[in-house]
């Protein structure tokens, strides 16, 4: 899977995206990330990107041009149409569906704004959708652009070892994780579930179920609300029996 990142300070990426998980994919080939820099296209002799908004007020806005061009540079040799995705907080919140959503797509473009938004003609014309991370307001887009290519990649098949998978995550199938345990079995008076340690697989799956149920419903109960549980969750649930 390929991204690009339109973003004005392209040099902040490699140090988060460049190392641990999404480094390594990178390395093996599995997926590619390269931040392009607005400031190499823009036609104004001191490289800006920015100007003051049409009808006054606070604050500057990015540039129609250098987005364009930068753009233009990224899909002039392609024969496909990369997915344009602009970071911004009147976008569609990201959730574990979204990025699954998102997965499915081979090549992504990632713009990240900055100061009071971005030229509306580049969103008109170029931009597929908006996506937010949060309803609060960052200084820029290279933040939520680094959450999302990480959650994202985390879903590509080969990015995660066996033992990194996430099939098991909080919120994949909607519920939280349940509770995980390492050694020692006794740490400051508060000892490991003797389930866990009983080697009976079937109910320690049924265990672990049943507490990511019971988590969901006590740390986040909108996400409870939105589970349509099995006959079977609802029976653990009822139950309560480990």
């Amino acid at each position: 899977m390929r991204f690009d990142i339109l973003t004005i300070f392209p040099e902040i990426f490699d140090a988060v995206l460049g190392s641990s998980i999404i480094g390594r994919a990178q390395s093996n080939g599995i997926i590619s990330v390269k931040a392009w820099n607005i400031r190499d296209y823009t036609l104004d002799k001191h490289k800006k990107t920015d100007d003051y908004p049409y009808g006054g007020g606070n604050g500057l806005v990015m540039l129609a041009q250098p987005i364009w061009s930068a753009y233009e540079a990224i899909v002039g040799e392609l024969d496909h149409k990369p997915h344009f995705i602009y970071m911004s907080p009147q976008g569609r919140p990201l959730d574990q569906k979204l990025v699954e959503e998102l997965a499915a797509h081979e090549h992504i473009i990632l713009l990240c704004g900055h100061y009071e938004g971005v030229d509306e003609r580049v969103l008109e014309s170029l931009v597929d959708e908006e996506i937010s991370i949060g309803d609060y307001v960052l200084t820029g887009g290279e933040l939520p652009a680094m959450v999302l290519i990480d959650a994202v990649s985390r879903t590509i098949p080969g990015v995660l070892s066996n033992e990194e998978s996430y099939a098991d995550e909080s919120h994949k199938d909607g519920v939280l994780e349940y509770p995980q345990y390492t050694r020692p079995y006794e740490f400051n008076g508060k000892w490991v579930p003797d389930i866990l340690l009983s080697g009976h697989h079937a109910n320690i799956n049924k265990w672990r179920r049943l507490q990511a149920l019971k988590r969901t419903r006590a740390k986040r109960p909108d996400l409870f609300k939105k589970l349509e549980l099995s006959e079977s969750d609802k029976k653990l649930l009822e139950e309560d029996s480990f």
